[in-house]
């Protein structure tokens, strides 16, 4: 991109140009309630924080506001945001010539020592590499010298970094709250070194993964051979970072000025989940169980009401209903917060730790809806994934659910495990339809049952990292099936595109190669492709074809149990034994239960031992390993040993 402003006068005049020309303008502004703003010049270190999608939805963002929160309060550190342009406001931008910007000061994102973006999810690879170009920057990392920001990025997407290694300069693997500090202080013990000696004092830092400094193989067929570092400070294993107690709560959240995607503040008061479902990628790479005190949540909902004026706080975690004291948080919200008209939401809640008394504490808060995830509608399947519930749990819960007065009911369900039938997809609808019938015992035709259908995505660091994904036309025959079978008033069905999983699965999976893909696409128009009235399947079929590459490869092969992955050399430190030993227990239909009550020995309290919570440490001594067992077996109390070796 041509850059024709380079200071932020000169950007804030063509914005006053620009911004009538374009929708939602309060997107561009800066300017809101809580924002920060420090003097430029004042400052020793410069950090520009991006999320690569709108506004409306980086705003919503828990990790990009706790970044900003977290450099902000260093006197001598500055954060500012950036997001994405819709495309109205990028035509505008590269027509004149404006960079990207940061909202605050209106500075170039060029000027700023660091930009870091956070890539929660694939579908924003190709926005970051939009991203980096609207900045005025070389999108591939060895075409940039000191001279540019250090492009870091961190987020979900991240623990198989390679299909953005040639793009971004340091990845941090796992959480970012210290990882991100410890980076500033080597830029600033390095400032006047080039960007390889800065590089190579970064690949020190634990997590930090710095990709140019790593080389990848192949075998004759495709397969990785190899992923090796090629200096001595790069290790030959990335262990992820983690924090060993959750940072203190974001309270002043900045307010936006347009409608966001989620209109309420967040508190995280759980990190990691215990339970071991197969195909949750999230709840292998955020171990081990973090909780967040009572009283501190309470403080910081008390400090969010006064300092933004929100309606809503969303009380986060992978598993709401497993944070230990979710009874005394929701009842001592009541007794605190009951006489202010505040909502309280709580999502993915778990069936079996959904009891009465927390329906009861949850008060009116959640008459509009109350969302359960099963998964799966039948014992087969939900002891493949290892999320077992018992239909009679189930109604049950829904039962009181409805008995309390809400009338809609939202569910989740995965299709397309490899060992799944038509018989198993048929009884979602059967399940679904036994739920609405509890909700029209107490509400008639008002009661609803909502439905949500995802299609199976086998992520790595995952047990099910070795599966195919289903067919596209296996997928859409059984979403058919479904349609069919649901066509009742006050069931409603919604799906995710069969072909977007298929364009998510091939980047999850990806090795280094992909990255030419990437690039490629991108170059061809790709951008917005988590948006489905932007993304375009065949930009991405031209840009395997010319890379010579076969998506299929990626998504429909079955891996042998020592297949090396593009991801092999970031460590999560959960073992590949036990991500083997799971994945064969799978085949059996054999589950594991919440390693709360038995540990299984998946390697990341070894790890991590020197992590204890000050105030319970008892919850992190790692209990002896038991044997594993079926479901079955467990019931009747009889634990046989059982050998898989992987």
């Amino acid at each position: 991109m041509r850059i024709q402003f380079h200071s932020a006068p000169d950007i804030q005049k063509s914005l006053e140009r620009l911004l009538p020309r374009v929708q939602k303008p309060g997107r561009y502004t800066g300017g809101e309630h809580n924002q920060v703003v420090k003097s430029w010049d004042e400052v020793d270190f410069r950090v520009a924080l991006a999320f690569a999608d709108i506004y409306d939805i980086g705003m919503c963002n828990l990790g990009l506001m706790t970044l900003y929160d977290i450099v902000n309060k260093h006197r001598n550190l500055l954060a500012e945001r950036t997001f994405c342009p819709w495309l109205d406001m990028e035509e505008q931008m590269r027509a004149v010539g404006l960079p990207l910007f940061s909202l605050e000061t209106k500075h170039p994102i060029r000027d700023f020592d660091l930009l870091g973006i956070s890539l929660p999810y694939e579908q924003l690879f190709t926005n970051a590499l939009n991203l980096l170009d609207l900045a005025g920057m070389p999108v591939r990392s060895e075409e940039r010298h000191a001279g540019y920001p250090l492009v870091v990025a961190g987020g979900h997407a991240c623990y198989n970094p390679e299909p953005m290694a040639p793009f971004i300069d340091v990845f941090v693997i796992g959480e970012g709250e210290e990882a991100l500090l410890k980076i500033i202080g080597a830029l600033r013990a390095t400032r006047e070194a080039s960007r390889d000696t800065q590089l190579r004092a970064i690949a020190q830092i634990e997590g930090c993964y710095v990709p140019r400094f790593y080389e990848t193989t192949y075998h004759e067929d495709g397969a990785v051979a190899a992923v090796r570092p090629t200096v001595p400070e790069a290790p030959p294993r990335v262990l992820k970072t983690i924090v060993p107690v959750l940072p203190p709560p974001v309270t002043d959240f900045i307010v936006p000025f347009v409608e966001t995607v989620h209109n309420r503040a967040p508190i995280e008061i759980m990190r990691g989940c215990t339970r071991g479902c197969r195909f949750c990628h999230a709840g292998i790479v955020t171990r081990p169980v973090r909780e967040r005190p009572v009283d501190e949540i309470l403080e910081a909902m008390e400090r969010i009401l006064e300092s933004t004026g929100y309606e809503e706080i969303s009380l986060l975690s992978l598993s709401s209903s497993d944070y230990r004291h979710v009874l005394e948080l929701t009842e001592r919200i009541g007794e605190r917060f009951g006489d202010r008209g505040m909502d309280i939401s709580l999502p993915s809640l778990r069936t079996e730790t959904v009891s009465t008394q927390l329906m009861d504490n949850l008060g009116d808060s959640k008459r509009s809806g109350f969302t359960l995830a099963p998964e799966a509608a039948t014992e087969k399947m939900r002891n493949i994934i290892n999320k077992y519930v018992s239909h009679e749990e189930l109604l049950e819960t829904a039962r009181e659910i409805f008995r309390r007065d809400w009338r809609t009911i939202k569910l989740y369900f995965m299709i397309g495990h490899p060992q799944e039938t038509l018989e198993d997809v048929r009884a979602i609808a059967d399940l679904s339809k036994a739920v609405l019938a509890e909700g029209r015992r107490f509400h008639n035709q008002r009661a609803s049952v909502n439905v949500g259908v995802s299609t199976f995505i086998p992520k790595p660091h995952t047990p099910f990292q070795w599966e195919p994904m289903d067919s596209l036309e296996s997928v859409r025959a059984k979403i058919a099936l479904l349609q069919r079978e649901m066509g009742v008033h006050g069931l409603r069905l919604r799906w995710n595109e069969p072909l977007e999983s298929y364009y998510e699965g091939f980047l999850a999976r990806g090795d280094r190669r992909m990255a030419n893909v990437v690039e490629r696409a991108w170059r061809s128009g790709a951008k917005f492709d988590a948006w489905f009235e932007q993304f375009d399947m065949g930009l991405w079929e031209a840009a395997f074809a010319a890379e010579g590459l076969e998506m299929d490869f990626y998504t429909h092969r079955r891996r042998p149990v020592d297949e090396v992955f593009p991801w092999e050399h970031i460590d999560v430190a959960v073992t590949r034994r036990f991500l083997t030993q799971d994945y064969l227990m799978s085949q059996q239909g054999e589950t594991r239960i919440d390693c709360r009550h038995h540990c299984f020995a998946c390697g990341i309290l070894p790890k991590f031992k020197e992590i204890r919570r000050e105030t319970e440490p008892e919850a992190w001594e790692c209990p002896p390993v038991t044997t594993i067992a079926s479901r079955r077996e467990r019931q009747a109390n009889v634990i046989p040993l059982k050998t898989i070796s992987p």
